[in-house]
């Protein structure tokens, strides 16, 4: 194999693959990228036989084509560290050299064959979305899960998929993340009777890879897996086994509510604020809505007291409510801070409900007051 690339575009791409390679394995090979050229096309490829990942490389010149594996420990600091705009590798079975104007470096070689294949996408079922919005639902989700979890599976976001919408939903028992949105199923793909938990690892390679120029993404959910293909990188993972709550029981049909608009910026601050006071034994933060105003207030026996006042728009009856103020911040931290989010309020032993007007809720369950 004889190929030039551009540096810094296979960087890109390398970065992203290499994420998926474990740091240690059982099978060295895995701790390599593969690297197959043919006719003008170039494509890396990693996997730790969960997660697996397949990505175009633009900007490659072929002059001979073929496959190589390269280690990510040593080629990947030539990618970082050489300064060449363009560089040059040759592959044969004895090795890997790697040239740039002024500098060259060896590399010894490995058997291709050997490197586990990386299942492409090849389904003719699947739902179609714009990639923007799949990786903003990931980003909405993802940080409500929950690895440590044996009652559940919640080391993952809950993919469902029908007609024309998805949902994804993450939860650890504690707070839960849902948001839908518009797409498109091509041959009648749906995931009406299997439960589709993508695990927390391969929906975080996904917001890694998904970038603004994709346009669209497919994905195709299977029997025990999952592929995920945009115009640039086919993404596999195996599915988490086991059961995941009933998501929308969680959502509590209640009618007597209070609902208050907040402004996300100026309410993100507050949060942070007061939590300033708060500590590993006792993180809570009192959040007392009365009219015209929300205090904040936090307390532990060894750091002291904070209280926050914000003028808000709330009229309705005196109620406080206690947060712990890291699940507050979570929802917060993925929203607009220019937008305005509603929050629906009952007592203070019950959920606190937080809504947009995109499709994204937000459950979060209250802490005891006697914390």
């Amino acid at each position: 194999m004889k190929i030039s690339f551009e540096r810094e575009k296979l960087h890109a791409a390398f970065q992203t693959a290499a994420s998926v390679a474990p740091a240690r394995s059982p099978k060295p090979i895995l701790q390599n990228i593969k690297l197959e050229v043919a006719g003008d096309a170039a494509t890396i490829m990693a996997t730790d036989l969960e997660v697996g990942i397949r990505i175009s490389v633009p900007g490659v010149t072929v002059d001979t084509p073929g496959s190589t594996v390269l280690p990510i420990a040593r080629f990947g600091p030539i990618l970082r560290e050489c300064t060449d705009e363009k560089l040059h590798l040759e592959s044969d079975p004895q090795g890997t050299l790697v040239r740039g104007d002024r500098s060259e470096w060896k590399l010894p070689g490995e058997n291709p064959d050997e490197f586990p294949n990386v299942t492409s996408f090849k389904e003719e079922k699947f739902h179609e979305l714009a990639a923007r919005l799949f990786r903003e639902m990931v980003r909405r989700t993802v940080f409500a899960t929950d690895n440590e979890s044996s009652r559940y599976a919640l080391g993952g976001v809950l993919l469902e998929m029908e007609g024309d919408k998805i949902i994804a939903v993450g939860t650890d028992g504690r707070r839960l993340a849902k948001m839908e949105g518009p797409a498109h199923a091509v041959n009648g793909h749906q995931t009406a009777n299997q439960t589709t938990i993508v695990p927390t690892r391969a929906m975080n390679l996904l917001e890694r890879a998904i970038v603004d120029g994709d346009g669209e993404v497919q994905i195709s959910a299977r029997a025990n897996d999952i592929l995920v293909r945009s115009p640039r990188f086919t993404i596999y993972s195996r599915l988490v086994e086991g059961r995941f709550p009933k998501w929308r029981d969680v959502f509590p049909r209640r009618s007597d509510v209070v609902k208050t608009e907040l402004a996300v910026g100026p309410f993100y601050a507050a949060v942070r604020q007061a939590a300033i006071a708060t500590s590993e034994e006792s993180r809570g933060i009192d959040f007392c809505f009365e009219n015209g105003l929300l205090v904040l207030a936090g307390r532990a026996a060894d750091v002291g007291q904070s209280r926050v006042e914000l003028p808000i728009a709330y009229n309705g009856p005196k109620i406080s409510i206690t947060l712990d103020p890291r699940f507050v911040t979570d929802f917060l931290r993925v929203l607009d801070p220019e937008k305005t989010f509603t929050l629906e309020l009952k007592d203070s032993d019950s959920a606190a409900v937080c809504t947009t007007s995109d499709g994204y809720g937000y459950v979060i369950m209250p802490l005891a007051r006697d914390r």
